[in-house]
């Protein structure tokens, strides 16, 4: 468990002016432009160069131009988003987790001010912290010394790393619980991080009382998303003959909710191995809903139908990319 221990004091006046890459959000601990003249995070072509060029900022000016908004799940207000207005970088949203143990934060986004510390604060502040993967270090830092809490980060992932702190700690292990004072009397007390590897060595989704928090670890597809259960008028649509053996769903076959890539901006997908590496961590838990990266990318279902929709999804990908005999493909 990291420590305090000689971890300077949250100070936005000491580290308002260092650099922040305005394309990702990562902050640099230097506020001179001759230091970092360029984000290795977005360097590497799981992230992109704007056309402009790379460009940075720093924080005492966007809370000068951003506010952060936070939005209960409307199904489970045990969950918040919270994102930043108007947009900034990537536009990733933290979702803050209240347990009865203590508040969990999921991934990280830039702009911390003191609005936003006093209404986590209100809310029963933070107990720690776990990061999906490096495009949303952001200001993880910033935001452990505020809260006086560990961050969790994949080991196998540090390399991406730009600033270090005693609060940091470096998971090894694939599956990992959040500790939380009083945890383990139930599995629904659990916040569970499973290392599912793919987009980056590390990759992480977690699992609460069966939601799944999935960051780009799974993306989410406009079809995922799609429903089906109307027509046009609004009228429910008649139940399909497959429908009826598997109600309530509608949705056409071969329909897939996800995608699973190595590069989202530059649209490069994983290979056939990797998505069986993570169903093979993944498809030993239930989970009833997933949530992506941004605000609105939520699906929920029963149990059965959600892990048939994540499994078809990585089927599909995996058969449309050629691999006609992969043994994913004979999994149910």
């Amino acid at each position: 468990m990291a420590s305090s221990q000689q971890e300077p004091a949250y100070d936005p006046q000491r580290t308002g002016s260092w650099l922040v890459c305005t394309a990702c959000g990562t902050q640099f601990p230097t506020a001179d432009p001759k230091a970092v003249t360029t984000c290795r995070i977005c360097d590497d072509p799981r992230q992109f160069t704007p056309r402009t060029g790379q460009a940075f900022t720093t924080l005492d000016t966007l809370r000068q131009k951003h506010k952060n908004t936070f939005t209960p799940f409307p199904s489970d207000d045990r969950f918040t988003s919270i994102s930043s207005e108007p947009k900034f970088a990537i536009g990733q949203r933290a979702i803050l987790v209240k347990t009865p143990h203590g508040n969990v934060l999921w991934d990280c986004i830039t702009v911390l001010d003191d609005e936003t510390i006093k209404r986590i604060k209100d809310l029963g502040g933070l107990k720690a912290i776990v990061i999906s993967h490096p495009h949303y270090y952001s200001t993880h830092v910033e935001w452990a010394c505020a809260f006086q809490c560990p961050v969790y980060l994949a080991a196998e992932d540090k390399e991406w790393t730009v600033q270090t702190s005693t609060w940091q700690n470096f998971i090894t292990e694939t599956e990992f619980n959040v500790p939380l004072k009083g945890t383990g009397s139930s599995d629904g007390d659990e916040v569970k991080v499973l290392k599912l590897g793919g987009h980056f060595p590390g990759s992480f989704v977690t699992l609460y009382d069966k939601r799944l928090l999935i960051a780009d670890t799974l993306v989410t597809t406009p079809a995922g998303l799609g429903n089906w259960d109307t027509d046009a008028l609004g009228e429910p649509r008649p139940l399909t003959d497959r429908a009826a053996r598997d109600p309530p769903n509608r949705r056409p076959l071969g329909m897939n909710s996800f995608s699973f890539m190595w590069s989202i901006p530059n649209m490069i997908p994983l290979s056939a191995d990797e998505i069986a590496k993570m169903w093979a961590v993944l498809g030993k838990h239930e989970f009833r809903s997933t949530h992506g990266a941004f605000v609105g990318v939520d699906v929920e279902a029963e149990v059965t139908e959600m892990r048939r929709r994540v499994l078809e999804s990585m089927q599909i990908q995996i058969r449309y990319m050629g691999y006609v005999e992969h043994a994913m493909l004979t999994e149910n």
